[in-house]
């Protein structure tokens, strides 16, 4: 995925780093105590001598002094324990790593003087993002959530698409809950959640273990999200701004939506439109034509693949196999790509979008033109046509940068 598992990182880091910062106060000379006792996490953005200056995940600037007396180690892709990691020369060090320093600083951490340090170079970076990516598209799903029981600790989620099957999601204390913000679908805006704060409606990836059948899922971790699901006629399009304005079929009132680079906005072919129109409306090319009859389907790349309990291979098209739900992310990756520009007013849209706010508007995050035949063939269900998709396209949902 291009989003990055940030979090995982600084866990790991933040682990590692405490157990070394424990065992260095205790032989660091008072002089080297002096001032106040500082950590600070970053990205590598400069090295000159001795000082490196480090792009915080508090969106701010540090400059971090390696001294000779500092303890500099390595951590590879999965490992936690200070027994495993590698001791390094600050030389080692490349723009582009991650760091987390201790040591001391007397203006609040903008100037820290490292006594000890654990670094996570930028290849480690990158080989632990694909890990979890591979590991949530091979052990995680995606879907709506149906009902949630906080006193047994079970999410109902539906999956798939037009008749996904429904999968009990099971949470633990050990269970990593997040929630996406408002106005982002980025994992790495995601913050601590509670299981009280999933409802059904929201969009929801889990990743864990499947049970043999696939109807249950013990999950390690979730992340989930309230988002919009709109229907609607292109009233005006700003491509200078990144704006659509849509008249929403539901409410028959004006919507606009932000558009940003990782919006995916694809165009429906009119062939595949009308065969999922018959698949509403139980036609003859339905459950069992469909499948049938759609075009040969390719490798699926995205990192985060629904579907009925995450297993099953998908059909020709994306449709399944035995005529069951279609696995639209699949088809969807496959769909010829459209710009803002080439929207045109008057032409029928199906748009999923951040929950927004009053003060933040919502941001598409997958609008699908072409949809004219669909919308005719369901006009009932306008609002949850999209619902079942895997709002992860783009890859910005699962494990951090990698749901």
């Amino acid at each position: 995925m291009r989003t990055r598992n940030v979090l995982t990182i600084i866990i790991v880091l933040t682990m590692t780093l405490a157990a070394l910062s424990s065992a260095q106060a205790q032989s660091d000379p008072p002089a080297a105590q002096a001032g106040s006792k500082v950590r600070t996490v970053g990205t590598v953005k400069a090295i000159s001598e001795n000082t490196i200056t480090l792009a915080t995940d508090s969106n701010s600037e540090a400059t971090v002094v390696i001294q000779p007396s500092t303890r500099l180690l390595r951590l590879g892709p999965g490992q936690t324990d200070l027994k495993q990691a590698t001791p390094i020369q600050l030389k080692d060090l490349q723009v582009g790593d991650r760091l987390l320093a201790a040591g001391v600083s007397t203006d609040g951490g903008k100037s820290v003087v490292a006594t000890s340090a654990v670094v996570m170079t930028k290849a480690d970076v990158a080989a632990k993002q694909e890990h979890e990516r591979e590991d949530w598209q091979k052990r995680g799903l995606g879907g709506v959530v149906k009902a949630v029981d906080t006193s047994t600790g079970t999410i109902n989620l539906t999956t798939g698409t037009l008749g996904g099957v429904t999968v009990a999601v099971r949470v633990s204390k050990q269970t990593i809950i997040r929630r996406y913000a408002p106005d982002s679908v980025k994992f790495d805006d995601a913050t601590p959640g509670t299981l009280e704060q999933i409802k059904p409606g929201d969009q929801l990836r889990a990743r864990g273990n499947k049970s043999a059948d696939g109807s249950e899922l013990t999950a390690e971790e979730i992340v989930s999200g309230t988002f919009r699901n709109v229907a609607g006629l292109v009233l005006a399009t700003d491509p200078g701004n990144s704006t659509l304005t849509l008249t929403d079929l539901m409410t028959k009132r004006p919507v606009t939506l932000k558009v940003t680079g990782d919006s995916q906005l694809h165009k429906l072919p009119p062939m595949m439109a009308q065969r999922i129109a018959m698949r509403l409306k139980g036609g003859a090319n339905g459950p069992a034509g469909a499948a049938a009859s759609a075009p040969a389907a390719e490798p699926h790349s995205s990192e985060h693949q629904a579907g009925a309990g995450g297993g099953g291979g998908a059909a020709s098209g994306g449709f399944r196999a035995g005529g069951s739900a279609p696995d639209f992310q699949q088809m969807l990756n496959r769909m010829p790509a459209v710009t803002l520009a080439e929207l045109q007013k008057g032409e029928a849209v199906m748009v999923v979008a951040t929950e927004g706010s009053a003060e933040v508007p919502s941001t598409a995050i997958i609008l699908l033109s072409g949809v004219e035949p669909i919308l005719t063939a369901a006009p009932s269900q306008l609002s949850t046509i999209l619902s079942p998709w895997n709002i992860s396209g783009g890859g910005n949902l699962g494990t951090g940068d990698s749901p």
